[in-house]
């Protein structure tokens, strides 16, 4: 989970995105108005990761009016406006989540976060993989033993969402922040039976 310093304008961000890529990126050129996937993966210190690039892209574009926006978005190649178009986040708000997300899709939510702390006070299980070999099985286990937990809500709603990011990193801020991350499957017991809920894997955030 690591928090983003938003572009202020159009021109700050093509500026900075149409970079060259890293040295070993022989095919892009820096300042030839063209954003490509190498660009855009080296300021966002990604390499292989598609979906996580448009995550950081989005927010990183967050605070520019939809004009404004656009003007970025144009400058694009043509294979990553088509990646961008595949993993563009749906923006809800909390309440929203749980009746509008989609398993395994990026997606963005603005509240403000409430850290659980204690596993008396929440259950729900995930579903890890575990490699004996060859052969991947999975198991269960209790989400707060892999993450740091939180109950973001709706300024106007009572109705909160879970999102989560791995332990280790630094807190969530108690206030509003925006939140990009992927959508992923809660259990409520070990029961493989129980209806999936959703909860948000936070991978960045911005202040607002």
């Amino acid at each position: 989970m690591k928090k983003i310093e938003p572009f202020k304008t159009p021109h700050d961000a093509i500026a900075i995105l149409d970079n060259g890529g890293r040295f070993y990126n022989i095919l892009t050129t820096a300042n030839d108005g063209i954003i490509s996937k190498a660009e855009l993966g080296k300021v966002g210190g990604i390499f292989n990761d598609q979906q996580q690039m448009i995550l950081f892209l989005e927010l990183s574009l967050a605070q520019l009016d939809k004009t404004q926006k656009a003007e970025v978005i144009s400058k694009l190649d043509e294979n990553l406006k088509e990646t961008y178009l595949k993993y563009k986040p749906k923006e809800l708000l909390p309440s929203q989540v749980e009746s509008s997300g989609i398993k395994a899709a990026n997606t963005i939510v603005t509240g403000i976060p409430k850290l659980t702390e204690s596993k008396n006070d929440f259950n729900g299980f995930i579903m890890i993989p575990i490699m004996t070999g060859s052969v991947t099985t999975f198991t269960m286990i209790p989400i707060m033993d892999r993450y740091d937990v939180y109950e973001i809500r709706d300024q106007d709603s009572d109705i909160t969402f879970l999102i989560a990011h791995i332990k280790g990193a630094e807190k969530l801020p108690e206030k509003k922040i925006k939140i990009a991350g992927v959508l992923k499957e809660l259990k409520e017991d070990k029961n493989q039976n129980t209806t999936d809920k959703l909860f948000l894997e936070v991978v960045y955030h911005i202040d607002l």
